[in-house]
């Protein structure tokens, strides 16, 4: 499946415009177990730390997953 290329293809179409629709460097990655859903949860979760936006998890308002236990 080309689900990047699929996607990219409706948005631009959608929206009137072209080219590139990733990120560089973006990859999709499939979960497959408990313990990849957790660990990917746990990545995103502190993407507000790693830009930033939060000094830690809590101050930012979507912080809890079920996930992170």
């Amino acid at each position: 499946m080309h689900l990047k290329t699929n996607v990219a293809r409706q948005v631009n179409r959608e929206t009137a415009r072209s080219g590139s629709l990733w990120q560089r460097g973006f990859h999709d990655r499939a979960l497959r177990e408990d313990e990849d859903v957790r660990d990917a949860a746990r990545y995103i979760v502190a993407n507000p730390l790693r830009a930033g936006l939060a000094e830690s998890v809590g101050e930012y308002p979507y912080w809890d997953a079920v996930w992170l236990d």
